[in-house]
Order: C-alpha cells, then structure tokens, then sequence
C-alpha cells in the first residue's frame, strides 16, 4: 500500500490535474497554495455564467460550504450538477455541519448530488448522518475522529461516497476498506483552513487516481506527513503553514515510506 501511495503522489507531480475550487472566502489563497505545492493547478471561480464551463474543462470539483451565501449555494448545485453529467470526480467539505438550519438544508441537497468523496472532522460526519445529538462548535471538532466510524460507515452505505474523516488520526472510511493514518501534528489545529487545504489536495488525487479510496488515502497521506515535517522545525503557526507548503513541495519519496503511519482494516 506504501508504494502505492507514493505512486499516486508522484501521478499528481506528473499530471498536474485543473480543479475547481468553490470555496470559502477565509481559506481561497491558502488552498490554491496547497494544490500548487502539491503539483496540481487551481481554478476558483463561483460566477453562474461561467461556473458550469469551468467544470467542464477542469478534472475535479472541490466544494466547501464554510462561507455560505444564496449566491454560492447555487454555484454549488450547478457545479455538482454538471461535474455529474460529466463523469467528473467531486469532493464535498461540510465545513460547520449542525451548527445552522440553513447549512444542514445546503448540505442535504448537496448530498442528494452524490459526492465522490466527503471529507469532514469527526463532528461534521457525525451531524451529516445525525448518529447523535452531538453539537458542533463553530468549525471545530468537538469529537474525536473514531467516534464517527459508524457515522461514516452510514453516509458510505447511503451515498456511495469515500468518507474521511480527519483528526489527530486521519479515517478513511472506503467501501472495502477503513483506513486509519496517524500522522500530523497538534500545531495543525493552530492555523485556519488547514483542513480545508487537505479537502482541496484530495481533489487533486481524485482527479488523477481511478481507485477513489487510494486517492483519499494518498491525499490525506501526503498532507498529514507534511504538516508532521513541518511542525518539527515551524516556530509557531504562522511558520508552520510557510513550512507545510514547502513539506507538500519537497517531500521526498524515502521520507514518504519512511515516516508514515498507516494501518489498514476490512
């Protein structure tokens, strides 16, 4: 799986794959950043003249909800829309879901639109298939990433969609298999939109990589090991996000297959 996993990176290198960011206003500058580290190349655009067209000439869509308005809803939906009359891979981040009725409506009828991949921290997957009564705090998990297995288990079942989950351990929840990845670092938690960085690489690799489970795992992998690296030297947020891009730029195979931490489970 190790290989594998490098692999998929380098196919990233290699291809440099056009994705389509819809996306929040607080996090725009550094998710491009993060694709273009990565080796992909970032389009971001909402505009409905224009927003169908630009699905179509990019690989993958990345949608994220965190800075919701009516205009952005219906960017949303007609991106999703046409990323599925395409055949095109697309990732949705639920970013706050259960904090607002209005986000959880979105979210619903984004659902209803089939997402490749659903990538979320543990408390936005466990709102996203109501498993409990569990609140969300703003944008921040207030649980723990395998208290929302089952969660993700059942949001795979229904939509037929790679889960991820994200937290001090990485959870990718496929339809064979659950894949655990305990990279990364606390001082990730310290810079905004981090995860939505990683949201936007996984649409990257889904771009890329026809096995959509590997693809996540690839992502996630590469991401979490980067922040890992770049926590050991960053002397606080500020130079740890510098330092993740560079880690994203520069990873080396041999650190890859050295450093990473992954289980696998059926």
């Amino acid at each position: 799986m190790v290989n594998k996993l490098w692999n998929h990176i380098q196919s990233v290198r290699d291809n440099a794959p056009l994705v389509h960011n819809i996306t929040n206003f607080v996090v725009m500058n550094n998710t491009a950043n993060a694709l273009l580290a990565a080796g992909a190349s970032p389009i971001m655009a909402h505009a409905h003249p224009e927003v169908k067209d630009m699905v179509s000439i990019c690989q993958a869509l990345v949608i994220n909800i965190g800075t919701l308005d009516e205009y952005f809803v219906k960017s949303m939906k007609m991106a999703a829309g046409q990323a599925n009359a395409l055949g095109k891979p697309w990732v949705l981040d639920p970013v706050g879901a259960g904090a607002t009725p209005f986000r959880d409506e979105v979210l619903s009828e984004l659902l209803a639109l089939h997402p490749t991949v659903i990538r979320g921290n543990a408390s936005e997957i466990m709102a996203l298939a109501k498993a409990n009564q569990t609140i969300t705090k703003g944008v921040d998990s207030t649980a723990q990433s395998n208290e929302a297995i089952e969660a993700a288990r059942f949001l795979q079942a229904i939509y037929g969609a790679v889960v991820c989950i994200s937290g001090a351990t990485d959870i990718v929840v496929g339809p064979e298999q659950t894949i655990f990845l305990k990279n990364g670092h606390p001082l990730m938690t310290k810079v905004t939109g981090l995860g939505c960085s990683s949201t936007a690489v996984i649409g990257a690799f889904i771009a890329v990589i026809p096995d959509k489970t590997e693809a996540v795992t690839a992502a996630m992998a590469l991401f979490s090991l980067a922040g890992e690296r770049a926590a050991q030297t960053a002397a606080g947020p500020s130079s740890l996000q510098m330092q993740l891009l560079d880690e994203l730029y520069a990873l080396t195979e041999t650190d890859f297959k050295q450093q990473i931490n992954i289980s696998l489970h059926a």
